[in-house]
């Protein structure tokens, strides 16, 4: 028997044991609909089971490139277990709730950050169950990229699961349906006629799109990331359960170190404008390094570096401050061209981590959101350069391996004199997307700078563990 063949019989088979049903009925996403599928009953009938799997993996499974299938609970469950062991690939379940004791784990079986895995699942309206295993998935660092359903209701699922780069393939629509039991006269002309209407103005509700670095551990954003610095970063935030950096903005280096010396076990980056410091010296930079060992944190400068490469190369590894032999990181503008990056790039050949300016926090900047765009498309071509951006929107950039370094930040919401905006750390880690948060002026000019570094660090914290439960939104 061909496969069109076989299509029909499955749709007269799930016609025949109730699967389909033709009435007045609610969907799961609240739609009113005159017919209604209850797959369910599937695992009462081995040889229908039989057929679907038989059927999905003619039809996807065996030109598919994955290292595990991943039903969608609970319906698809005898699905993907079927196909798994015809595959003889590995499956992984995904858990309705999290448990309450044991590895509290969402996804149970044996898998690798950056694995493949397939979704299968029995029917899709709008698409949010398939989501929802989807973003569980991508939380752990798995790639889901591909649905395999049984039915496609056509009311805009697919739409809005490929809205979240989510491809999707159905062995049988509504449409496909409703002409083959028509055919067959399992119903009446009238009866495919409402069904009809109803496909064509009825929509299901959209699913939002979610940005999957918002949700993913700094220890699973570890292992995508391709810069060695930015590795670092994320693993010693994991470590130390802060995503604190201080803005040292003093002028003596005494008072830098004193500093760093009370509040460095509370944050994982000291930013430093090196240029401000008064009493520079070798001994000062020495000591910041022996401060960055002892207390597990890195040193970012932050220079901004705007000017033609051939003088950025020099700014960064001669002078006074030899920047490149102490700093893990810089931060420059995009502004001069390519060419700046090339040159940081070739400057030395140690670790080193590029924070790019793709927004800034002060009030009336002339950054616009074209010139936001180019700059995170020119780092494309600086993977193992760049370490992430600095900017105020989660949205800028979607790669879970960069870091959002985000400036302007206040236990409460305030403005400066200057232009300076500053936010709350709810603003912005769980609606801005910031990775690391940079306090100055909150900490450096506190009565008790330790003290007021772990209400900053304890504040981050909590934000950033709410936003990857996912349950914030």
């Amino acid at each position: 028997m061909d496969f069109e063949n076989k299509v029909t019989e499955l749709a007269l088979n799930l016609h025949k044991i109730d699967a389909v049903k033709f009435g007045d009925f609610m969907t799961k996403s609240g739609i009113k609909t005159p017919v209604y599928f209850d797959l369910r009953v599937i695992v009462s009938y081995p040889d229908v089971m039989e057929l679907i799997t038989e059927l999905l993996y003619e039809f996807a499974v065996a030109n598919s490139k994955y290292d595990h299938v991943c039903g969608v609970p609970y319906t698809a469950l005898p699905i993907a277990t079927l196909l798994s062991v015809k595959a003889k690939k590995s499956m992984l379940m995904r858990r309705k709730e999290a448990k309450s004791y044991g590895t509290k784990k969402m996804i149970e079986g044996h898998y690798q950050t950056g694995d493949r895995c397939l979704i299968i699942e029995d029917v899709v309206t709008s698409g949010s169950s398939v989501m929802e295993t989807v973003n569980d998935l991508r939380k752990e660092g798995l790639k889901a990229e591909e649905a395999f359903i049984i039915l496609d209701r056509e009311q805009g699922g697919r739409e809005n699961l490929e809205s979240n780069k989510v491809q999707m393939k159905a062995l049988l629509t509504m449409t496909k349906l409703i002409e083959i039991l028509l055919e067959n006269n399992r119903i009446t002309e009238q009866t495919a006629n409402e069904v009809r209407d109803y496909l064509q103005n009825v929509k299901a509700p959209s699913v939002v799109k979610v940005n999957e670095r918002m949700f993913l551990s700094y220890e699973k954003r570890a292992e995508l990331s391709t810069n060695a610095i930015a590795k670092q970063l994320f693993n010693i935030m994991a470590a130390k359960k802060t995503n604190l950096c201080l803005s040292v903005d003093l002028t003596s280096s005494t008072k830098i170190l004193d500093l760093i010396e009370k509040v460095g076990n509370h944050v994982c980056l000291i930013k430093t404008h090196v240029d401000i410091i008064e009493d520079f010296s070798s001994g000062f930079v020495s000591s910041l390094q022996h401060l960055a060992k002892k207390l597990n944190f890195l040193i970012l400068e932050d220079r901004k570096y705007a000017d033609i490469g051939h003088t950025v190369s020099l700014q960064y590894t001669r002078g006074l401050y030899n920047v490149s032999d102490w700093a893990d990181c810089v931060t420059c503008h995009s502004l001069p061209g390519e060419g700046i990056l090339k040159a940081l790039n070739g400057a030395s050949n140690t670790d080193k981590g590029v924070f790019l300016l793709a927004e800034m926090s002060s009030e009336g900047n002339l950054i616009t959101q074209q010139y936001t765009q180019e700059t995170v498309k020119m780092a494309e071509k600086y993977a193992e350069l760049i370490c992430g951006f600095v900017c105020q929107n989660k949205d800028t950039f979607k790669n879970p391996g960069i870091i959002q370094l985000t400036p302007g930040v206040q236990l409460e919401s305030s403005k400066d004199n200057l232009g300076q905006v500053y936010n709350t750390p709810e603003k912005v880690v769980l609606e801005n997307g910031g990775d690391v948060m940079v306090v100055g002026r909150g900490i450096v000019a506190a009565k008790n700078s330790e003290i007021q570094a772990v209400l900053y660090k304890d504040a981050l914290w909590k934000c950033y563990t709410k936003r990857i439960s996912g349950k914030f939104e």
